[in-house]
């Protein structure tokens, strides 16, 4: 079986079992999806949608995040982890914004990058959830691990991980492949402690084929 074709049976079996996948931070505005985004690095989705549902109650804009002192940005996001250096980050990006596109949030994939704490994993996240378009595959966390346990890649680098992907992956895909190797990666293929024996795509992963013979012949 090519990686081409077990990508597409991993999508059929992935979306039988979660459905048409969605976005898993809280948002009203691309505004506010871009800073979730931004404080979702090294922090659960659970515990960023705890800080911006009683954040956004009072500053949601790139207004109020771009002339407001520091340390209230800091206060608001200290549970998430690195809130100093993501406070920074969203008070720039707050002031870019302002400065360059009006407070909007721009499509473009360069522009995007140019923001402060923008990478391509937050541009493709914001370009995809908002606007429907990819011009490439979000790479977090569960998706290099997981990506790399399947045997779809082998490396630790997620600009290289995403090129791979984009050469099995079908463009049309692109977004929900993402959405659906995170939702398994939370709900079976569990770091430290995959659910191997219950998985759906088990009959498509390197590692999860070896450990469950391994399993059987001890």
């Amino acid at each position: 079986m090519t990686k081409k074709e077990k990508v597409k049976k991993i999508l059929i079996e992935l979306e039988k079992k979660f459905g048409k996948p969605k976005c898993a931070l809280n948002y009203q505005t691309p505004f506010e999806l871009l800073v979730a985004v931004i404080l979702s690095a090294q922090c659960t989705d659970k515990r960023v949608n705890i800080v911006t549902e009683e954040m956004f109650k009072y500053v949601n804009k790139p207004e109020d995040f771009a002339y407001m002192p520091l340390e209230k940005i800091e206060e608001y996001i200290k549970t998430t982890g690195f809130f100093r250096n993501k406070a920074k980050n969203i008070q720039k990006c707050s002031q870019q914004l302002l400065e360059k596109y009006k407070g909007e949030i721009p499509q473009g994939m360069d522009q995007l990058t140019e923001l402060a704490g923008v990478g391509r994993k937050t541009a493709n996240v914001v370009r995809g959830e908002i606007w429907g378009l990819a011009d490439g595959i979000t790479v977090d966390t569960h998706v290099r691990r997981i990506t790399n346990l399947i045997g779809l890649v082998k490396s630790e680098d997620p600009i290289k991980i995403e090129r791979e992907l984009m050469k099995i992956v079908p463009r049309e895909s692109w977004i929900d492949f993402s959405h659906y190797i995170i939702l398994h990666g939370r709900a079976t293929c569990i770091a430290r402690r995959p659910k191997c024996s219950a998985c759906e795509i088990v009959d498509y992963c390197e590692y999860g084929k070896k450990l469950l013979n391994i399993t059987k012949k001890v």
